[in-house]
């Protein structure tokens, strides 16, 4: 299944071919530029602060298998769980109660809001900070981020283009930000994927920490390093991610939206509360720290979705369907035509159901993008109408996405930029916005 990867495009094949980088290479405090690495684009790294014990009980933040205190600048978010927030629950059928999946991942956008507006009432912190020094040269840092910006321009060409508006400093960071997410979705997604174990994505989770100890294992995690030493990125985007990943490996079906929702933030949402602190807010702007995060979780929710609804067919092929099986059966739907591929008016009209629900994560989306800085708006707003694009072209193929596979043309990519670029000139709203959860 691909996701959506900095709010963009579905990641290449070709960006990983080997789990080989999976075994750090080190000597002493020095890198290794070394041949056990595939290539160098498979290279990363991160910094920052990693508290001790990393697997307390779930009880706020993550999503996943175990809770993890949240890292980066030591004390950043050691008060976790202090909202006040009443939860959404959902009562199963035995009559348990239970906080939902949207309930949950909206906690964590608040605990990033909350890490970034700490970060805003401390200039000194927010301030970018020089370049951290790493064992070896300032040019091998340097040569990390060129890496990471041809890797971006090579697989999200729009966005890459668009990027190039943006400070050095954030391009640079977007770019290292970009290559992590990529090569995390190739571990299940890649040529290679039918060797990744769960052990794998543990060793993965353990170098991402690693990372955000500040302890570089290659050239690209060295630019990611730099990148959290310098934003206020948080790792607990960056491990559910690895969760959504866990997700792929285990289950192949999901009984409601409640579940997808919660797929679609471990391997898309993410990336945009990734995101959000390089991007940065606009000084003008009225809007809540709260509400941007919301508008870059719907976002990612809504490109997900979109991936969804566009592989359906290549994913039933692969055993897969990422679709809710009771709104399946509602419509009178299953596996089974899934597999058969049949477009009938029972599927159509499921499909429109379904790019009705996608979109309005779009028009949810929307609402934020505005609020970015100015230099930040132009690649959000055409990765956000050319996926947008990619629904209509599923109902112009009359829902036909079993052997059909929706795409937008070059000449429709082309004539979307100068409308995201003239989007981008929009400025904030001078209105105070209020927290709109998405």
């Amino acid at each position: 299944m691909s996701v959506a990867l900095l709010w963009v495009i579905s990641p290449s094949s070709e960006v990983i071919n080997s789990i080989a980088f999976l075994e750090p290479v080190r000597e002493g405090n020095r890198l290794l530029d070394s041949s056990s690495f595939v290539a160098r684009d498979k290279n990363y790294l991160c910094n920052g602060r990693l508290e001790k014990d990393k697997h307390q009980r779930w009880n706020f933040g993550y999503l996943g298998r175990d809770s993890r205190k949240s890292c980066s600048e030591g004390s950043r978010l050691r008060n976790r769980g202090k909202f006040s927030v009443i939860p959404n629950v959902v009562v199963s059928p035995a009559g348990e109660m239970a906080i939902s999946s949207e309930q949950k991942v909206y906690d964590v956008v608040l605990k990033q809001a909350a890490l970034v507006n700490r970060q805003l009432r401390s200039r000194e912190d927010w301030d970018i900070k020089p370049d951290i020094v790493l064992p070896g040269n300032l040019s091998m840092l340097s040569e990390a981020y060129d890496r990471c910006g041809e890797v971006c321009a090579e697989y999200a060409k729009t966005f890459y283009l668009g990027t190039m508006l943006m400070t050095p400093e954030r391009r640079r960071a977007i770019w290292a930000i970009y290559v992590w997410c990529r090569r995390t979705d190739e571990l299940v997604d890649g040529p290679n994927a039918s060797h990744i174990t769960p052990s794998a994505l543990d060793r993965w989770e353990e170098r991402l920490e690693d990372v955000f100890r500040g302890h570089p294992f290659d050239m690209l995690d060295a630019a990611l390093s730099d990148t959290v030493s310098k934003f206020p990125v948080d790792i607990q985007p960056f491990w559910d991610m690895i969760e959504g990943m866990r997700m792929d490996l285990r289950k192949s079906r999901y009984k409601n939206f409640d579940e997808l929702y919660l797929y679609c933030y471990y391997v898309a949402g993410t990336v945009g509360l990734m995101s959000v602190p390089v991007m940065g807010i606009a000084p003008e702007s009225k809007a809540t720290v709260e509400s941007a995060y919301n508008a870059a979780l719907a976002l990612g929710i809504a490109n997900q979705l979109t991936n969804i609804l566009r592989d359906v067919g290549e994913d039933a092929r692969r055993g897969r369907v990422y679709l809710p099986q009771d709104e399946l059966a509602e419509a009178g739907l299953s596996d089974e035509d899934i597999f058969a591929g049949k477009v009938t008016d029972k599927w159509r009209n499921f499909m429109k159901k379904q790019i009705g629900r996608a979109r309005k994560f779009f028009d949810e989306a929307e609402k934020g993008v505005t609020e970015l800085s100015s230099a930040s708006r132009w690649p959000v707003w055409a990765s956000l109408l050319l996926y947008r694009q990619i629904l209509d072209e599923i109902e112009a193929n009359d829902y036909n996405n079993f052997t059909k596979r929706a795409y937008v043309s070059k000449p429709k990519k082309i004539l979307a930029l100068p409308r995201a670029y003239a989007k981008s000139l929009v400025p904030p709203s001078r209105t105070s916005s209020p927290l709109a959860k998405a």
